[in-house]
């Protein structure tokens, strides 16, 4: 007969998988030992490994369950907002998923690559899940660039370079807030869409081109 689930499984899981990011995040996937990451949880090795073998799974779990995070937060902003306001809550929405996510945010950009090839197809799935809602978020304010990939998808990126990279500097005491920072990068992502719009032209062989607009 197989074991029954116990009623705060999924809570203990999450508590692993924090702890194990914390660990990973501040000594290294590789100089982190199951043992390690066992004591910081305050459990025994074998429990430990009743939910996870190895750490090669806990690696896994930590940036599936960041991601779905990120999609859920997104996915979670109302349907009837004007475009701009729709893209405003989106990036509110992302930054504030990462507030207390540092550790798996940092895991997700660093680490990834150590897993099997079929693991990481499956999460950079759930990357490119976020890309296209915000893509298309940014299409929706701007309707010129739906049909423009070239100019689409560096905007979108850079996005995703302002919001990604912001652990590395950003301080909850420090002179930016949240918000401040949201309103920020909207501003700046608003006002890009704006120029680059402005700036395409047919291409020789039918594609865009960007060209810069001045005044």
């Amino acid at each position: 007969m197989a074991r029954p689930i116990a009623a705060d499984h999924d809570d203990k899981r999450r508590a692993i998988l924090k702890a194990a990011a914390a660990m990973f995040a501040r000594n290294g996937f590789d100089r982190t030992s199951v043992n390690e990451i066992a004591a910081a949880c305050g459990v025994s090795k074998a429990l430990l490994y009743h939910y996870y073998t190895n750490k090669e799974q806990l690696l896994f779990d930590i940036i599936r369950a960041h991601l779905d995070d990120l999609v859920a937060a997104t996915e979670a902003v109302p349907e009837n907002l004007k475009p701009a306001e729709t893209l405003r809550a989106m990036i509110a929405a992302l930054l504030e998923a990462y507030r207390h996510a540092d550790e798996e945010h940092q895991i997700q950009i660093s680490d990834m690559k150590r897993l099997p090839e079929d693991k990481k197809a499956e999460l950079i799935e759930r990357e490119r899940v976020l890309v296209r809602r915000f893509a298309g978020a940014i299409a929706a304010l701007e309707p010129a660039l739906a049909g423009h990939r070239a100019a689409l998808t560096p905007l979108t990126m850079n996005l995703f370079g302002m919001m990604n990279w912001k652990f590395m500097w950003f301080r909850e005491n420090g002179p930016v807030s949240h918000e401040a920072f949201a309103d920020l990068v909207m501003t700046m992502i608003e006002a890009g869409a704006r120029e680059v719009a402005r700036g395409l032209s047919p291409a020789p062989g039918g594609g865009p081109r960007i060209r810069v607009v001045q005044g």
